[in-house]
């Protein structure tokens, strides 16, 4: 693993303890079915709830057509951190359109994302509602797309006091896709293509849609609280090393973000056959970074 120098010794420590701790402290936990209102719109989902939670999180969608992300909470509410996870918006038991490829439309308008980052507002204010600790941190996680989301719902939300994103990018939606439009979903992409075919290609393309690009970056420059970025070194629906030069940027100017790599995972590093990822965040949502 890859990672910058602030959570070095973070690393050092997971590797060691994170096979024999994950998941070892279990605590008994409630399911809640619950609906909140977003832009006039129903949104479904669940809040698993242990009895005295440490942190709190909201779990945000990628780009797929995405039901609530039941098993994954449980992992998160048996270490003690509450959790409330929805059905996309059009999706489920969730009101409204659901705008995304699979029904042949743009889902990385600007619109599009902003819609998403009040949906996810909407379940940070919900949940925040029914915690009893009012001082436990509560925060974003989410999984690729969310890189754009989360940025965007933390800057308009001061209750989210910090933010997880698993394969997310921290580049414009633009650059994103010209680098998945390169890759092609060729699973074998990087044994054939060295970073510099990818920071050309991603820089020169030309652009096959036309739309005004989303940048992260003006959101993470302005961000105080603290985030972790989670990313596998064989993606290729983000190009991970550019993203990863990006962030050690801000945090060059002072910003509390870190980021871990593992070089053979791919794009699903929350969903991967390795646990360490998600035992990772785990670790990181439960520890001091995180307090208020």
């Amino acid at each position: 693993m890859l990672l910058n120098n602030q959570f070095k010794f973070f690393l050092q420590l997971s590797i060691y303890l994170i096979p024999l701790l994950s998941f070892s402290q279990t605590v008994d936990f409630s399911i809640q079915d619950i609906t909140f209102e977003s832009h006039g719109v129903k949104i479904a989902g669940s809040i698993l709830m242990p009895k005295n939670p440490t942190a709190a999180v909201v779990i945000i969608h990628g780009s797929d057509p995405v039901k609530r992300e039941l098993e994954f909470a449980k992992l998160l509410a048996k270490e003690g951190i509450a959790v409330l996870t929805y059905d996309k918006r059009g999706v489920g038991e969730s009101g409204g359109v659901y705008v995304g490829p699979s029904v042949g439309t743009n889902n990385i308008d600007p619109k599009n994302l902003i819609l998403l980052a009040d949906d996810g507002n909407s379940a940070i204010n919900t949940l925040q509602s029914v915690l009893k600790n009012k001082n436990i941190p509560i925060g974003l996680l989410g999984f690729s797309q969310a890189g754009w989301i989360i940025p965007i719902a933390a800057e308009k939300n001061s209750s989210v006091n910090f933010m997880v994103i698993f394969s997310g990018p921290v580049i414009t939606t633009l650059e994103q896709l010209r680098f998945q439009f390169y890759t092609n979903g060729d699973e074998h992409f990087w044994d054939k293509h060295s970073e510099s075919d990818v920071r050309e290609h991603v820089k020169n393309d030309l652009d096959r849609y036309k739309f005004e690009p989303t940048d992260p970056q003006k959101q993470l420059s302005k961000l105080t609280i603290p985030g972790l970025w989670i990313f596998g070194g064989r993606d290729i629906q983000i190009p991970t090393l550019l993203c990863i030069e990006n962030l050690d940027k801000h945090i060059k100017n002072g910003k509390r973000y870190q980021y871990l790599l593992y070089p053979l995972l791919g794009h699903k590093t929350a969903f991967s056959n390795s646990p360490k990822p998600v035992n990772s965040a785990i670790q990181w949502i439960k520890s001091s970074n995180i307090k208020k």
